[in-house]
């Protein structure tokens, strides 16, 4: 029972911070239930595309916070590649490439 209210809570957090589940202003409770299963369906498919390349036996650490941090990452690598002139390829094949993506990322 405890880890499963530990996820419950876990999920409603991310979703209050990162997916603006608590930045709802409309009143009317059809519009209330609406904001709601978005903000949770924003999560549901941010999960879908961690499990991507995963089997389903593989446990799931998901972090809202992480996966923008690496989303971050890759696109100021991709910036620093088009303006320094450098080849992505190049950048891609170095080990430290997953390294540099997720740097500053929450260890799971």
């Amino acid at each position: 029972y405890y880890q499963a209210r530990f996820q419950i809570e876990f999920i409603f957090r991310d979703a209050k911070q990162f997916l603006g589940l608590a930045d709802a202003q409309a009143r009317s409770e059809d519009a209330l239930d609406t904001h709601v299963n978005v903000s949770l369906t924003a999560l549901n498919l941010l999960k879908a595309e961690l499990r991507k390349g995963r089997g389903l036996s593989q446990p799931l650490s998901c972090s809202v916070a992480s996966y923008k941090r690496r989303a971050l990452n890759e696109y100021l690598l991709h910036r620093f590649s088009d303006e320094l002139g450098i080849s992505l390829k190049w950048i891609k094949s170095r080990p430290a490439y997953p390294k540099l993506l997720d740097c500053g990322t929450i260890a799971a």
